[in-house]
């Protein structure tokens, strides 16, 4: 059953985040980014607002040096038969990726970028709560195994794939262009670490 969930889970996230730059231009991405950018300001203020965009600049920075696609500056800078096929591949770059939709997800990393930035803001108070969470699923299941308890491999079941659902849901949180407050972004990653205490307060070791 928790391969199934795992593998419906991650097929849906995987067609959504595929479909979402098809449906929406890169300037509507842009523009959450904006809105979602002055609520931090009002929240935390302008410094660590100012701190959480650079950090996203940052991430998507680094996800761009990860491409193995040579850059129109050092194609043209080549010469020989090297620069003329460098030149070709460029060209064949730009026409390939510089269209719309390879725009628009451009634009949808660095909404998640960005919000994955705010979340490491929160990021003392959640490994907190996360850790919190987790123990006390650990030492629920240890009462229960010191009491001759059965543990419930159904609920066991059911917790886990709520879990992998929640953290498939998280990762479409980052990417969707919908407003959320930002108060929102620690709530989905507590939600899945008490699933996950909960699923580990019921698991059941076979002999």
């Amino acid at each position: 059953m928790i391969r199934a969930v795992s593998i419906a889970a991650l097929l849906s996230l995987l067609v959504l985040v595929l479909y979402l730059p098809s449906a929406h231009p890169p300037e509507r991405f842009l523009a959450q980014i904006r809105s979602e950018h002055q609520a931090m300001e009002a929240l935390w203020g302008e410094a660590p607002a100012l701190r959480i965009l650079d950090r996203a600049l940052g991430l998507q920075g680094t996800a761009r040096e990860a491409t193995p696609v040579p850059p129109i500056a050092s194609a043209s800078a080549a010469s020989g038969v090297d620069g003329a096929v460098a030149r070709e591949m460029a060209s064949v770059n730009q026409r390939l990726f510089g269209n719309s939709y390879f725009r628009a997800i451009d634009a949808l990393v660095l909404l998640a970028a960005f919000r994955a930035s705010a979340m490491v803001e929160w990021l003392p108070w959640l490994v907190v709560a996360a850790l919190a969470a987790l123990v006390d699923g650990g030492i629920v299941r240890l009462i229960k195994a010191k009491e001759f308890r059965h543990h419930d491999p159904e609920l066991f079941a059911l917790f886990a794939g709520l879990a992998i659902t929640a953290a498939c849901a998280a990762i479409v949180a980052l990417v969707i262009p919908v407003t959320m407050s930002p108060l929102l972004i620690p709530v989905v990653p507590v939600g899945v670490a008490a699933l996950a205490a909960l699923a580990l307060a019921n698991f059941h070791r076979r002999a």
